[in-house]
């Protein structure tokens, strides 16, 4: 048992090698943690409200944290000592976390955005803008070339990371979605809401227009592959040469 935060635990995560848990709370601290003896290692004290996520970089110097103060901090994960605040989100930050390379971070916010940071510089190099409504978490793709985001005005979103422009809409949960990842291999992402259902989306559609026809497609809750119509494959601007494919699954 991981005894020491005052308040409720938001999150815990594993360091890549195991030896060391990270965790986030409403205490306003995040503490890293040695896994085999199960003792407080550090703690990170800064940020000046519940810290709502905390995660390390994949090669474990480094971890990021979101608070509720609008900021997330990067730390040094052997001395605690605070490396740098990003600051521009204009309400709390529910989400952080590295890419897979660690040259980036993502960050989502309840001001309806997402951000990503240049790490080496520590300063904000795009902003994702689209959501109507807070987003809740953003993740990368195993590649780090695509970000997807989850959003309580009911619908996921798949974003170029070198473009920070939307490729694709999942819609289809009728309450917030709180969470959303991409799977290991990068082909499909699933999602957690507040309508009592996660869902697992292929993302083959992504290569697609964000058109509505499409997305609607993507969306139908089958337990199969939807196949596009001849007409929906022209809307979405495919030559009419092109043999009838299957885009994506919405299963509930």
């Amino acid at each position: 048992m991981l005894c020491g935060h005052e308040s409720t635990v938001q999150r815990a995560a594993f360091s890549r090698d195991g030896s060391r848990i990270v965790t986030a709370s409403a205490d306003g601290t995040a503490r890293i943690w040695d896994t085999a003896a199960a003792k407080t290692i550090r703690v990170l004290r800064a940020h000046q409200g519940s810290v709502y996520t905390a995660a390390f970089s994949p090669d474990g110097s480094r971890i990021v944290t979101a608070s509720e103060d609008q900021t997330a901090r990067i730390w040094d994960a052997a001395t605690a000592n605070e490396i740098a605040v990003l600051r521009g989100h204009k309400h709390n930050v529910m989400s952080a976390t590295f890419s897979p390379d660690g040259s980036r971070i993502v960050t989502a916010s309840y001001d309806n955005t997402a951000r990503i940071w240049d790490t080496s510089s520590t300063q904000e190099i795009a902003l994702i803008r689209g959501h109507e409504n807070s987003v809740a978490s953003a993740s990368f793709s195993p590649d780090g070339s695509r970000i997807v985001t989850a959003s309580y005005d009911d619908t996921a979103r798949i974003w170029g990371t070198a473009t920070a422009k939307e490729i694709a809409v999942m819609r289809g949960h009728e309450h917030g979605v709180f969470c959303a990842v991409f799977s290991p291999d990068g082909a499909r992402v699933v999602t957690a809401s507040g309508d009592g259902t996660a869902r697992i989306w292929d993302v083959r559609c992504a290569t697609m227009p964000t058109k509505q026809l499409v997305a609607e497609a993507c969306t139908r809750r089958l337990r199969g592959l939807t196949r596009l119509t001849r007409d929906e494959m022209r809307l979405a601007g495919y030559p009419d040469d092109m043999p009838e494919i299957d885009v994506c699954e919405g299963v509930e």
